[in-house]
């Protein structure tokens, strides 16, 4: 028995246009020796600074086992530094690093350059357009 569904398979084709993002961008993360997770780590870290785990969890899409190990491992490689909060010894809040900080300004031009390839194979109106629709569906299926 077959199913025939009326609409596209939309959360196909997202994952589809992410993967064809990434395409472009992961082997420049390859070459500083990073995963996608870890680049999106730094990438929140070098837009909030210091932030804590939960809110790079949240912001990375992350979940926090995973976001453990990808955390240790970026420690280890002089990335980022974890410390407890201050204020609230039951959080942890990490940081990047000189190094990690380095590395984000680095790969920010590459990832903006290909930005600025989609923005003029699009059109500045189309990718405007792009962000706007998937601003609005992310706020339609909030709880």
């Amino acid at each position: 028995m077959s199913t025939t569904f009326v609409h596209r398979n939309l959360p196909r084709l997202l994952l589809q246009a992410r993967e064809s993002l990434m395409a472009r961008t992961r082997p420049s993360l390859r070459e500083h020796g990073l995963s996608d997770q870890q680049w999106r780590v730094l990438r929140v870290l070098g837009e909030h600074g210091l932030v804590d785990t939960g809110r790079v969890a949240r912001e990375a899409y992350i979940l926090g086992p995973s976001l453990t190990g990808v955390l240790a491992r970026m420690e280890r490689d002089g990335l980022i530094r974890r410390e407890r909060d201050p204020a609230d010894q039951r959080r942890t809040v990490v940081e990047a690093t000189a190094r990690g900080l380095k590395m984000v300004e680095r790969l920010s031009s590459t990832v903006e350059t290909h930005y600025q390839w989609l923005e003029s194979s699009l059109g500045k109106q189309k990718l405007a357009q792009l962000y706007e629709l998937l601003d609005q569906l992310i706020a339609l299926e909030q709880p």
